[in-house]
């Protein structure tokens, strides 16, 4: 029997807590933050409290390895803030996880959406809506980017 589609907002609950999960595989203490709490949707730190970061996680439903972001996140850039990008990868798939640092996000999305306006400036309208693609798997798995482990 074919499964419905999973709701966008259980889609980004469940990628907020797979990414604490997996943090907490790795050794790392994690903790989902409230929803009103903006920005940050996972606090995580080293079993000894030395060294902390903030993550923003960004989950799709499917196997595609892009994600809407808002334009907001071109100028959201610390040291210790990270997107962590998750697949679902559909209904029983095994979750892909993508980790980037702020700064290469920020980067990123920008040049794309400079790219994409320059492309057909005449017939594009500006949008605040950005996109992240790692199409490479440049950044799947890439724990050890956090700086914890």
């Amino acid at each position: 029997m074919e499964q419905p589609d999973l709701d966008p907002i259980l889609s980004g609950v469940a990628g907020q807590y797979l990414v604490a999960a997996q943090l907490t595989r790795l050794g790392m203490i994690a903790t989902v933050t409230l929803r009103n709490t903006r920005g940050v949707d996972v606090l995580a730190s080293n079993a000894s409290g030395t060294r902390a970061v903030t993550i923003q996680v960004k989950t799709n439903r499917s196997s595609k390895r892009d994600w809407m972001l808002s334009n907001k996140a071109e100028t959201r850039i610390s040291r210790d803030l990270f997107y962590v990008f998750v697949n679902l990868n559909g209904h029983g798939g095994t979750p892909t996880f993508h980790v980037v640092p702020s700064k290469r996000v920020a980067s990123h999305i920008k040049k794309r959406h400079e790219a994409y306006i320059a492309a057909d400036s005449n017939r594009r309208q500006d949008s605040s809506m950005r996109k992240f693609r790692d199409l490479s798997g440049k950044y799947q798995n890439r724990w050890e980017l956090l700086r914890l482990l």
